[in-house]
């Protein structure tokens, strides 16, 4: 392969991602004593296999591996396969593969929760009642029971939508009714969220599943088992048990670590080791252990999504997404980098054996070498967290503060918009609605919606994030975001209600009625299961179409990294909900695959697979879609003012299809108490 002459290190100043800035600042503090990832990407002197990078090498036998040039008849697999059966294969165990993330996360959760309903674990409880019983009723049970039984019975039922074998998944019941008719069709419906990963798998191993219109189709039933069921099962598992979010103010990037504190950053997915943690470290017996060596205390700083779970419910800082990671150890001021399960480089460990600090790895599933291991239990979770403080407070007086440097750099954020406080926000607690959002949608005012997600990545050298939400606030398009890429956002300062004033003037008019900020931080990676409500609570108020892909809406993950990103794609592009991926699409390789995604998607799922490579074109192609909806919807053009009387007020008063989250009361900051309703009472 021929050398990259542009990726050498001499050749130009090293660089990195969206926080060009703050990275930069520690990497020349560093001078090249510790080996990091924007310079290793610099250095490494070739370009990705161009087979690999377009899905056409095939390796899932010895015969291989195999790279395909499409067309070519003599460049098939020894065993024939095309190279548009390859790259689906490929793109297939991507799905597969994101989904077990995110559903093993789910089940984690749904273990932890078994196990505190049941009296096994301790120090974690119900927060969430209202949503408990909103749980209940989709798996279809008695949401009026007495809530210590029910919570048992709903424990049983999580755990059992990994396992089963037949059926749907109880989410399912969730989408609009016109999204479900067209899976049950299509036949794409979940049976169980293990039962789809293993199945996919098994299709794409030699000799098995070799039509890649077969294989692509099988994708979406896979990754709606993430999207309606993993993802989903963790998120509404996560609110009941730690707190739905609700607005609240924090800071993010390197700037939030503190020099006269013992500083601990939680890094990767799963939020009940940061949650044992912060009530860990606020324990006055681990304060006056940290004041001892000469510290102030215990300073909690998130990284990754464990930092976007955290934020949302308890507003502890951010220090860094996943191209930060390695940063905010080579500041040197971190006493203890604690990480649980995905998006932690290996290398971590290597960064942090050049400084005092320990990097400790808490999950039996993802060890590290040259890492410590402190197995964390589950059913003593506080306890565990007070042993890995005490880890961490052991090595603040061996911090070399020569070495230490902290760069200001950190920005004020409002996260916590759960899918329950925007429509708190909306309607307020007693008529909680997506109404007013329809309606700015309708009258134009909002030209529509875009969800900004996924990860930020080492070959992607231009801010694309924030580029591309700048130009869309400014064509009064609202974005949501979830995972890094929302903490890029908030690196940016467009996760503040400030930030509403770079929004097109008719946006800027709807949210300063509301007090939002034009980027609405909805959480973690699985938190993406909380845009799918979004969008169906916007279906269900009415007025913009019976399914999601009427929806002036359009999702993207500008600088996907995982493959959990494909599987999130995927389960919105199998949702009716159309996704950019950039800068570029792990088809590229295979015209055939990659035109069934990005075409013939759109004709049986109403939605399709898109890629762009800038900000400009990202934002182009969203608005070109979302103007295409507002047409096919008639809501293109301005309407003359109409003077309703008292009988289409109270048409519009009533939403097309009445959401269960109306009536069990599960929104708001403050959660109402559920009653029992009268027989025949409507609500």
């Amino acid at each position: 392969m021929a050398m990259d002459p542009r990726a050498r290190f001499k050749d130009r100043k090293p660089s990195c991602t969206v926080q060009c800035a703050v990275s930069q600042e520690i990497l020349e503090h560093l001078q090249g004593k510790v080996m990091t990832a924007p310079e290793r990407v610099l250095k490494r002197g070739t370009k990705p296999c161009l087979f690999g990078k377009g899905g056409t090498c095939c390796h899932v036998c010895n015969m291989g591996p195999c790279q395909i040039i499409e067309g070519v008849e003599e460049m098939r697999g020894v065993c024939g396969a095309t190279a548009a059966t390859v790259a689906s294969r490929n793109f297939c165990r991507m799905v597969a593969s994101g989904t077990s993330a995110h559903s093993d996360h789910g089940r984690g959760v749904a273990e932890v929760f078994y196990e505190t309903v049941h009296g096994e674990a301790e120090d974690f409880e119900i927060k969430d009642e209202n949503k408990l019983r909103l749980v209940a009723y989709y798996f279809g049970l008695d949401p009026k029971k007495e809530t210590k039984e029910l919570a048992k019975e709903v424990a049983v039922k999580a755990l059992e939508q990994f396992g089963q074998q037949s059926g749907e998944l109880a989410f399912i019941k969730r989408a609009p009714e016109k999204r479900q008719a067209i899976w049950r069709e299509l036949g794409v419906v979940p049976r169980g969220v293990d039962r789809e990963v293993v199945e996919l798998l098994h299709r794409t191993t030699v000799g098995v599943d070799q039509d890649y219109r077969s294989l692509l189709k099988a994708s979406v039933r896979t990754a709606l088992a993430d999207g309606w069921g993993g993802s989903m099962l963790a998120t509404e598992l996560q609110d009941i048990l730690f707190g739905t979010p609700v607005p609240i103010r924090a800071t993010v990037n390197l700037g939030v670590l503190k020099e006269d504190m013992v500083n601990v950053t939680v890094h990767g997915h799963e939020p009940e080791v940061a949650e044992a943690l912060a009530m860990a470290a606020q324990d006055p017996e681990i304060i006056k252990e940290a004041q001892k060596v000469g510290a102030k205390g215990i300073n909690l700083a998130g990284i990754c999504c464990t930092g976007n779970e955290v934020l949302m419910r308890r507003g502890i800082p951010i220090a860094g997404s996943f191209v930060q990671q390695e940063m905010a150890l080579a500041t040197g001021a971190v006493e203890a980098m604690i990480v649980d399960v995905q998006c932690i480089m290996q290398n971590v460990a290597t960064v942090a054996q050049a400084f005092h600090t320990a990097v400790i790895t808490v999950s039996d599933k993802a060890e590290i070498e040259g890492a410590m291991h402190i197995p964390f239990d589950h059913h003593h979770p506080v306890e565990s967290a007070k042993k890995i403080l005490r880890e961490a407070i052991a090595r603040f007086p061996k911090r070399d503060k020569s070495r230490v440097y902290i760069p200001k750099n950190k920005m004020d954020v409002v996260a916590g918009f759960s899918h329950e406080t925007i429509l708190y926000i909306l309607g307020g607690r007693f008529r909680a609605s997506y109404k007013p959002l329809n309606e700015n949608i309708i009258n134009g005012r909002i030209l529509g919606v875009a969800a900004i997600v996924g990860c930020d990545n080492f070959r992607v050298f231009d801010e694309v994030h924030v580029e591309l939400a700048k130009e869309l606030i400014a064509n009064n398009v609202l974005v949501v975001a979830t995972g890094c890429a929302a903490t890029g956002l908030g690196r940016a300062g467009l996760l503040s209600p400030e930030a509403a004033s770079l929004a097109g003037d008719s946006l800027r008019e709807v949210l300063e009625a509301v007090g939002c900020p034009p980027v609405l931080h909805m959480g973690s990676c699985v938190d993406n299961s909380r845009i799918l409500m979004a969008l169906t609570e916007m279906v269900n108020t009415g007025g913009l179409g019976e399914d999601i892909d009427e929806l002036p809406a359009i999702g993207c993950a500008p600088q996907w990294m995982s493959e959990k990103a494909v599987a999130i794609g995927n389960y919105f592009v199998g949702s009716g909900a159309c996704v950019v991926f950039g800068p570029d699409f792990p088809t590229e390789k295979s015209q055939v695959a990659t035109d069934y995604l990005f075409h013939e998607f759109k004709n049986i799922f109403g939605a399709n697979w898109l890629v762009a490579r800038s900000a400009k074109d990202f934002a182009s192609t969203m608005i070109d879609k979302i103007n295409e909806k507002r047409k096919n919807l008639g809501i293109d053009k301005p309407k003359p003012r109409i003077l309703f009387d008292m009988a289409m007020r109270r048409a519009l008063e009533s939403p097309k299809v009445t959401s269960p989250f109306h009536g069990l009361g599960c929104f708001g900051p403050t959660h109402l108490r559920v009653e029992e309703e009268e027989e025949g009472k409507t609500t």
